[in-house]
C-alpha cells in the first residue's frame, strides 16, 4: 500500500504527513447466495483502495470454503491518515474449488466507503451491490481496531536515604538521572530530577514520563539510575548506581510494598573492605497514566462538529463578475467551493447527522440590509444547518444574488458564535462533541485585537480553528494566529492554553489536488483534540469495552 501512495504524492507534488496510526480491519459477510444449488461459495474478500482516480488491490482474505457467511481470519492492516478521504472497496468473490485466483471467479458483490467511516462507528455493515443493485440479502461488516504502540504515561517518585556526603563543608547537593539501556548497549537519558540542595535524604519530585521513553514499552527492559552531587561547575561527584526494570517497579507497587535499591559505587566497592553502599534510593510512587489517541476517542463516540464561515466582504468582487472570487462558474468550482469541498469531505465522515451550519460574514443581508458578521446563509437564522457538504454547497450558491457584499472583515463574532456552542458542550456530560470551524476569507482581518481575545478563550474549549486564505492578497499578517512560530497571546498578554489555529493560503495550492490542501489544514487536528481531552481527563465514551478488545503491538 505504501507505493500506491508514494507514487501519488509524488504525482501530485506534496509529500506524505506521517501517518496518525495504523489500524486493523476484520471483515465478516452474511446472507451470501449459492453458486446453485448443490454447494455453498466459497468466499474470498479483495480490499482495494482508490488512489489517483484507480483502484488499487492492498490485500486479500483467505478462501473459506462451502459458506455463506464467513468470518475471516485475515486481518487487513492499513496506515490511517485522519487529514485524507481514503477511499476503500471490499470486493467479494466466489472461488471455484482448486483455485485460489480471480480470474476464474464469480463476482458476488462490493461496498464501497471511507476508512474514515469505518473507524468513526468502529464496525460498519453495508449491503454488497452487483452492478449497481443490491446483491441479495449479501452484507459485509467490517471492524476496525486501532494498533499503536504502548503511547501511556508514568508517574514516577523517588527518594534516598543516607547518601555518601560529598562536600567538606556542606551536606551533599543530589539529584538522580535514569538511563534506558537499548538493544546495542548504549544508554539514552530518560529524566533527570531536579537538585535537593543540602541534603543527604532528598525526596525528588514526581514526573511524568511517557513509557515508550522511559523502555520503549518493553517492561523488561533495563534502566540504569544514578545519583550524583552536583556542583556549580559542571563536575558533579558520583555518589553510586543500580539497575532495575519498570516491571519490577509495578510489581512493589501492585503488591503495595516500598522497593528501594541500594546505591553502589563500583570503585569503593573494591577499594574499601568494609562497604556497604553509598545510601539507598526508594521509589515511592509508580502509576500509569493512561493517554488516550484521537481514535480512542473517535471510536469511543467522539462527534467531529464541522462548521463552515464564508468571507462575502466587497473586496472578493461582484459575484455577477468573471474576475470576482464568488463568481459561479458554469462548469469549474471557485476558491472557496474548492476549499469548502476538499475539507468538508473530510470532516463528514466523522458527523453522523451529517448537518453542517454555515455562516457568512461581511455583507449586507436582507431583509433590512444591514451589515452582519455571523449570518445564516441558508438565511434561517433559527436552524443554520444544512444537508451534507452539497447542501453547504447549495446554500452558498443560493443567497449570492440575495445579499450586498460590503464589510469590514471582522472574524470575532464568528469564532465567538462557535465558541458558545463548544462552551455548551463542555459543561455537557451525555455527549462528546469536538467542534471545528472553517473560515474561508479574502483578505486579513480588520478586527486582529477582538480575534486574538476571542482564540484565546476558544483555546479553553474543545474547538478548533482552520482559517484558508482565497484569493492572492497578501497574508503575512494572517500568520500571527497560526501559533507554530510563536504564543498567540491576547491584547491582555493572556497566552492560548493550545494552539488551536491552522492558518493556509490556497494559492499555496492552486497547482495541487484537492487532497494536498485537506492535508495541510486538517494536520493538526488530531493532536487537537487528543490535547484537549487528555488534559481535562476526559475518557473516550464507552471506552471499558473498547479498551478489552484494543490490540497493542509488541
Amino acid at each position: 500500500m505504501s507505493n500506491i501512495y508514494e507514487s501519488a504524492e509524488a504525482t501530485l507534488g506534496f509529500i506524505s504527513s506521517p501517518c496518525l496510526t495504523k489500524v486493523e480491519l476484520r471483515v465478516a459477510c452474511r446472507g451470501i447466495s449459492d453458486r446453485d444449488a448443490l454447494s455453498k461459495p466459497d468466499p474470498c474478500v479483495v480490499l482495494k483502495m482508490q488512489s489517483h482516480g484507480q483502484w488499487f488491490e492492498v490485500d486479500r482474505t483467505e478462501v473459506i470454503r462451502s459458506s455463506s457467511g464467513p468470518v475471516f481470519s485475515k486481518i487487513f492492516l492499513v496506515d490511517y491518515y485522519f487529514e485524507e478521504v481514503q477511499r476503500l472497496r471490499f470486493e467479494l468473490h466466489d472461488i471455484s474449488s482448486g483455485n485460489n485466483g480471480l480470474r476464474d471467479a464469480d463476482f458476488l458483490g462490493a461496498m464501497e466507503c471511507t476508512l474514515g467511516q469505518i473507524v468513526s462507528q468502529r464496525k460498519l455493515t453495508k449491503a454488497l451491490l452487483k452492478q449497481g443493485n443490491t446483491a441479495g440479502k449479501s452484507s459485509i461488516m467490517v471492524t476496525a481496531e486501532e494498533l499503536s504502540g504502548n503511547d501511556d504515561y508514568v508517574e514516577l517518585s523517588f527518594s534516598a536515604r543516607k547518601l555518601d556526603d560529598k562536600d567538606f563543608f556542606s551536606k551533599s547537593d543530589p539529584f538522580l538521572e535514569i538511563f534506558r539501556i537499548n538493544n546495542d548497549g548504549t544508554e539514552s537519558l530518560v529524566h533527570r530530577t531536579e537538585t535537593v540542595m543540602n541534603n543527604l535524604s532528598p525526596v525528588w519530585k514526581s514526573f511524568k514520563v511517557s513509557l515508550n521513553t522511559l523502555c520503549s514499552g518493553d517492561h523488561d527492559r533495563e534502566l540504569k539510575c544514578t545519583v550524583w552531587d552536583w556542583d556549580s561547575n559542571g563536575k558533579h561527584d558520583f555518589i553510586g548506581e543500580f539497575q532495575t526494570t519498570f516491571k519490577d517497579m509495578m510489581r512493589a507497587e501492585q503488591e503495595g510494598k516500598q522497593i528501594q535499591w541500594e546505591c553502589i559505587n563500583p570503585k569503593y566497592q573494591i577499594k574499601k573492605k568494609n562497604y556497604r553502599n553509598s545510601g539507598t534510593v526508594m521509589l515511592n510512587h509508580c502509576k500509569i497514566i493512561k493517554m488516550y489517541s484521537f481514535l480512542d476517542y473517535i471510536m469511543g463516540g467522539c462527534q467531529i462538529q464541522f462548521t463552515v464561515a464564508i468571507d462575502f466582504t466587497a473586496s472578493n468582487g461582484d459575484p455577477r463578475n468573471s474576475c470576482s472570487l464568488h463568481y459561479i462558474h458554469p462548469y469549474q468550482p471557485n476558491e472557496y467551493l474548492k476549499a469548502l469541498v476538499a475539507v468538508g469531505e473530510i470532516c463528514q465522515d466523522y458527523d453522523s447527522d451529517k448537518m453542517f451550519p454555515a455562516f457568512g460574514f461581511g455583507a449586507l443581508i436582507p431583509p433590512d440590509f444591514k451589515v452582519s458578521h455571523d449570518f445564516a446563509v441558508n438565511f434561517d437564522e433559527e436552524n443554520p444547518e444544512c444537508a451534507g457538504i452539497q447542501g453547504v454547497v447549495e446554500a452558498y450558491q443560493n443567497c449570492l444574488p440575495k445579499i450586498q457584499l460590503y464589510g469590514p472583515t471582522n472574524i470575532a463574532p464568528i469564532i465567538q458564535k462557535v465558541a458558545s456552542s463548544a462552551s455548551e458542550e463542555m459543561h455537557t456530560k451525555e455527549a462528546m462533541e469536538y467542534f471545528i470551524l472553517l473560515i474561508l476569507t479574502d483578505g486579513v482581518i480588520t478586527d486582529m485585537a477582538d480575534t486574538r481575545e476571542a482564540i484565546v478563550h476558544a483555546s479553553h474549549l474543545p474547538m478548533s480553528v482552520i482559517i484558508v486564505g482565497v484569493g492572492n492578497a497578501d497574508f503575512t499578517d494572517m500568520q500571527i494566529l497560526d501559533g507554530d512560530d510563536g504564543i498567540l497571546r491576547s491584547p491582555k498578554g493572556e497566552p492560548v492554553l493550545r494552539d488551536i489555529v491552522q492558518f493556509v493560503p490556497f494559492k499555496d495550492f492552486k497547482h495541487a489536488s484537492p487532497a494536498a490542501l485537506a492535508k495541510s489544514v486538517l494536520a493538526e487536528v488530531p493532536n487537537q483534540v487528543v490535547d484537549y481531552y487528555n488534559a481535562k481527563g476526559i475518557k473516550p465514551k464507552c471506552i471499558s469495552d473498547y479498551e478489552s478488545s484494543r490490540t497493542f503491538s509488541p
